[in-house]
Formats: C-alpha cells, sequence, structure tokens
C-alpha cells in the first residue's frame, strides 16, 4: 500500500504540518463524477476533513459535498444524482476558514454564464486585503475561504467573456492557487505565476485531466501530458486545450519543495521530479553529510520509506522494517485517563523486537516540526532492546510558517526556531542527529530549481500583504 492511503495521516517522529487541498478536473468522459471520485481517493492524503464533487450535464450544475473522508462522502446512489460529462472535486484539510461544511469545496454560485464552480488548493496572501476591499463595495460572502473571493472578483469583472473575466480575476491574486474552475461544461484550470503548487494535465479517452498530482491520473488510466506551467491558464473543453493569456511572469518560479519532501504520493510525479526518486536522493545525500556507524537504517512509516531507502542505499547500512505503522487507526481514538507521553506514539507504531534487540539503529524521518512525540518514539525503540538510536532528518530544521498553503505552526511552535541542533538532540534523547543541509536537499532536485524553501530559510518569494498590513497575525496564516 503506497504512503498516506490509509484513513486518517499521521507521522513519524513529529507532528507534522497538515496537509492543503488537492483538486481534481475532468471533461469530456462519461460519468465524470465517477471518475472525480476514484481521483479523489489517490487525493486524500492531500485533505481528510471534507470532500466534494460538482458535475455538470447539460450546462446544469449538481454539487454535494460534505465533512469527512471521499469514501464517508459518496456512495453509489450519490454517484449516480451527478450526472455529466464535466466535474471537478476537492478534498481539503482546514488551513483558511474552519471546520464547517460552508468551507468545503467545490463552491458553486449561479452565473450570467452558467453555473460556475472552483475547487481551489494553496493560500493566497492578499485575500483579506481583496476581501476587505469588496465588502465595503458591498459583496456579501458566505464562507471564511479565501476562494470565494475569487467567484467574486469574476463576478465583478467588466471583461466580455468568461475567459477575460477569469484572466482578469487572476491578475489581481498575490500567493499559491492551482484552480479548477467549471463554467457550464467548460473547465478553467490555472496555477500562479510562482508554480507554489502543483497541477497537472492528462488525457482521459477523447477528455481531459487537471489534477494535484499524476497518482489522481493513474487511478482512471488517465495518461500525463505535461505540468500546467506557472502562471498558464487553460480552457479544457471535449475536444481541446486553448491556452488563454498567461499571467503576468513572476521574477521568479518558487515551486514548494516540501511536496517533495513530505506532500506528494511517492507514485507521483510533481513539479518533472519522481517523488520516490526525489526523496531517495535526499537519503543518499543525508548519509553522505551524515555518516554513522550502525546495524540497521529504520524509516518512520510511511512519509520516510523512500529516504530511508536512499540512506541504506549510500551508507551500505542494511534497511530493516524495525516499525510497523498501524494503518487503522481512526480520526479518534479513546485516550486511556491516566497519563501517559508515549499512548499516541505506541497506538500508531510498534516496534519490532527481533530487528531492534541489540542493535544500533539509524532512524530515518523526512522531517521534524514541532518536536511534541519525538522523544516518545524514540523510547519505543529504546524499550525494544536498541543499545544506540540516531535520527537523521531528510530535510533541513523548519524554522518559519508557510505562508503559501501548508498549515504549519507559528515560529514559537517549530522546534528548529527555538532550539539549536545540539539542544534538539538532547531533548529527543539520542545519541546523534544529523538534518539534511538546504544545499543538498536543493542539489539533489536542481533540474527543478528554483524552489520556495521559505519554512527552511525564512525568504518568502510572494508579498505577504495581509500580514505585512497587520491583516492577520502569523498564526492566522491558512489555506484553500
Amino acid at each position: 500500500m503506497t504512503e498516506r492511503m490509509e484513513t486518517i495521516k499521521t507521522h513519524s517522529l513529529d507532528e507534522s504540518p497538515r496537509d492543503e487541498c488537492g483538486v481534481v478536473g475532468i471533461t469530456g468522459v462519461p460519468a465524470a463524477a465517477e471518475k472525480v471520485f476514484l481521483a479523489l481517493y489517490a487525493l486524500q492524503h492531500r485533505g481528510q476533513e471534507s470532500a466534494g464533487i460538482c458535475a455538470v450535464d447539460d450546462g446544469e450544475a449538481r454539487l454535494h459535498k460534505r465533512l469527512g473522508l471521499v469514501a464517508e462522502v459518496f456512495d453509489a446512489d450519490v454517484l449516480q444524482s451527478l450526472p455529466g460529462p464535466t466535474a471537478l472535486g476537492h478534498v481539503r484539510y482546514s488551513t483558511a476558514g474552519g471546520a464547517q461544511l460552508a468551507n468545503a469545496q467545490p463552491i458553486m454560485v449561479k452565473y450570467a454564464e452558467g453555473d460556475l464552480a472552483i475547487a481551489h488548493n494553496g493560500n493566497l496572501t492578499n485575500a483579506h486585503d481583496i476581501r476587505n476591499r469588496l465588502v465595503q463595495e458591498g459583496a456579501i460572502f458566505q464562507t471564511d475561504s479565501d476562494s470565494e473571493v475569487i467567484i467574486h472578483l469574476i463576478a465583478r469583472s467588466r471583461h466580455d467573456t468568461i475567459e477575460g473575466q477569469i484572466d482578469d480575476a487572476l491578475t489581481y491574486l498575490e500567493g499559491a492557487f492551482s484552480l479548477i474552475i467549471s463554467v457550464g461544461d467548460t473547465l478553467y484550470a490555472g496555477r500562479d505565476p510562482r508554480g507554489f503548487r502543483p497541477l497537472v494535465l492528462g488525457r482521459k479517452d477523447d477528455g481531459f485531466v487537471a489534477a494535484s498530482e499524476t497518482c489522481a491520473l493513474d487511478i482512471i488510466g488517465a495518461e500525463f501530458i505535461r505540468d500546467v506551467r506557472p502562471g498558464e491558464v487553460l480552457k479544457l473543453t471535449g475536444s481541446e486545450i486553448q491556452p488563454l493569456r498567461s499571467l503576468p511572469p513572476a521574477a521568479q518560479q518558487a515551486p514548494c519543495i516540501f511536496e517533495l519532501v513530505y506532500f506528494a504520493r511517492p507514485d507521483s510525479d510533481v513539479f518533472g521530479q519522481s517523488v520516490d526518486r526525489a526523496r531517495r536522493r535526499f537519503g543518499q545525500q543525508l548519509a553522505r553529510e551524515h555518516p554513522v556507524e550502525a546495524d540497521a537504517v529504520l524509516a518512520v512509516p510511511d512519509s520516510a520509506n523512500s529516504a530511508a531507502l536512499g540512506f541504506s542505499e549510500e551508507s551500505g547500512i542494511p534497511f530493516e522494517l524495525g516499525l510497523l505503522r498501524n494503518h487503522y487507526v481512526g480520526r479518534t481514538f479513546i485516550r486511556p485517563s491516566q497519563e501517559d507521553r508515549d499512548f499516541s506514539a505506541r497506538v500508531k507504531y510498534a516496534p519490532v523486537r527481533g530487528v531492534l534487540d541489540g542493535k544500533r539503529v539509524v532512524v530515518v524521518d523526512d522531517s521534524l516540526v514541532r518536536g511534541t512525540t519525538s522523544g516518545s518514539l524514540v523510547n519505543i525503540i529504546r524499550a525494544a532492546g536498541a543499545t544506540e538510536v540516531h535520527v537523521r532528518i531528510a530535510s533541513p530544521p523548519v524554522r518559519f510558517p508557510c505562508y503559501y498553503g501548508i498549515d504549519m505552526p507559528t515560529k514559537e511552535e517549530l522546534m528548529g526556531h527555538r532550539f539549536p541542533i545540539p539542544e534538539i538532540q538532547k531533548r529527543l534523547g539520542v545519541n546523534s542527529l544529523g538534518y539534511l543541509s538546504l544545499e543538498g536537499m536543493e542539489g539533489a532536485v536542481q533540474e527543478s530549481a528554483p524552489f520556495c524553501n521559505a519554512c527552511f530559510s525564512g525568504e518568502y518569494p510572494a508579498s505577504l500583504v495581509d500580514l505585512d498590513k497587520g491583516l492577520i497575525q502569523p498564526g492566522d496564516v491558512k489555506c484553500c
């Protein structure tokens, strides 16, 4: 089973940054909603709070969305009620707005040119600024989502055509957006000029598919064509792709390198990279930068599996299944009444004593963010008999929050910001700790550079308008 296909995402040595959103749109394919449903299954790792599908048949749009996982939101009867050759879908983790049905996507409105629906992945860094101006002009908002801002901008555009209105609306946006919009039976797909979030284009039979990752194409048997380019806006009909005027180019493209580190599924290709191969190269470089004498390399399953394999390949230390992941942990579980700080880790991970007992082990993880459960997992490994525990992180210390669609903590909550590496090592209770360098990480995937590495470096490529104007606080930065 591939990484993070399980019911609920959990991380590893750490309470991870939470996922963003996943989008998919299909046109020119019979029963498109059924294909979107399958594609959302493949994108479930990108959001587990809500799921929705909007299907269009002869210009009439029908929408179904609920809080919950894809399998909980849709069944055969629901899908049969969503006919038509055009559909778009969304899975969400609430980064902007709360856990409310009103904020679930797609968002659908009645529009002069036909029913309009939108599915958005990313975070607009000027959404509050635009929203305030629109409210002063009389606009009424129904949700807390920054995606609704885009709908208002489209509706207020003075251009004569829907293509001109979409193009005009997107020029006002700052920050990260990968969008799929339906107007009547036509789909539009677009990315922000820096290309923060992935969006790929595929062909299914005589129609087209746009989705967050190629794993969504694979599950429905669609052929990958190419990435939607940064700043590109495409009109997709049942038979052709028509490029619209591209958005003004950014000074520098900035795809999010954390997609390759953690978010994207390992069987996907994003930003022109195989995610699995990128993570293996991270692990190989990590082994070169931080060698260690040990008997076994362990991955904290599942997101670090590829990096751990790469570390093992480069170091020559055997890769072992020393930790097993419980894939059946529900979204909630009953915590024992007694205080037990290791309980959550023990529910999620089981040590393989035969592998660990009497061994020096290297534990490889993809990232270390809050570090709240890290020591607990180290305790579990030591209790299983490991004589030495060395931790290797296949990315640099996360020191800064993300403002482009990844729900990371504030700086004050980030272990990499609060403590130097020797202190982190002490707090984890490990024999040694090594992080992949920023240069080593980017060098491993240099063919897709330059990247946004703001969570590691603090260098933000897109203007933080709302933050700079004091319209939000750092902890309020969310997505979708």
